[in-house]
């Protein structure tokens, strides 16, 4: 004869079996949202308070921070994607200026507060690519350019080699040796018992990645120089 206390703990037991890796999806997923309309909602405030907000240190401290916790959160769902297979890069053509211009537009807001200046040089080509990840990859990579540039930052598109290759640059004091790097990152490579984990560097990495033609994929670069003589990231899409 079965004890109903056992089936009622069965049953509970069954009951608490959570998916938690789904429910922070889920969570990120909400943040994500919220921070996107706290962004939106900051911009209408310089608009309308430019004069007040744009020497602001603060202000520009709140929406940079506020842009740099969106972008990681957008990683991080990214990431969530690639470990369950559910990522997969949808290529269609695009034209390069046109992508830069957008995406230059809009970081504006907060390049006018911090009084840097954006420079964007693209030929009159076209590349195949996700735009959706390849977003991702380039917010994150402006925002980063935005925190140690001095006075410019520099958006570029070429082809080299073969490749459409999209790039960022700085007039910092550029990369230190130990993030210079040139091909792909693995999730072993991480080092979460440091302050930066090259989060972003592997989201960028897996995007890169993502793109293919025959055995050709993409690859990141990392190194010091370009026009503006500080950091530059470059990513490479066959």
């Amino acid at each position: 004869m079965t004890d109903p206390k056992n089936t009622s703990n069965r049953t509970n037991d069954s009951d608490q079996n959570i998916d938690f890796s789904m429910v922070l999806a889920s969570t990120v997923h909400d943040m994500k949202n919220s921070l996107g309309m706290l962004l939106n909602s900051l911009d209408e405030l310089r608009t309308e308070h430019g004069s007040t907000f744009d020497g602001s240190p603060r202000f520009n401290t709140l929406q940079y921070e506020a842009e740099r916790m969106h972008n990681d959160l957008v990683q991080l769902l990214g990431i969530y994607r690639l470990g369950e297979k559910r990522l997969s890069a949808h290529i269609e053509e695009h034209y390069l200026p046109d992508f830069l211009n957008e995406h230059m537009a809009r970081h504006a807001p907060l390049l006018q507060g911090l009084g840097i200046e954006a420079l964007i040089e693209a030929g009159d080509i076209t590349g195949f690519y996700d735009a959706d990840l390849l977003t991702g990859v380039l917010n994150n990579t402006i925002n980063n350019a935005l925190r140690y540039s001095r006075s410019k930052i520099r958006l570029t598109a070429e082809l080299r080699d073969g490749y459409l290759v999209l790039g960022v640059e700085d007039d910092g004091e550029g990369y230190p040796e130990s993030m210079q790097h040139s091909g792909t990152l693995s999730f072993k490579s991480l080092d979460f018992n440091t302050g930066s984990t090259s989060l972003g560097l592997f989201f960028a990495s897996s995007v890169a990645q993502l793109h293919r033609e025959g055995e050709r994929c993409g690859s990141i670069r990392l190194h010091n120089g370009g026009q503006l003589g500080g950091g530059v990231f470059e990513i490479w899409l066959p």
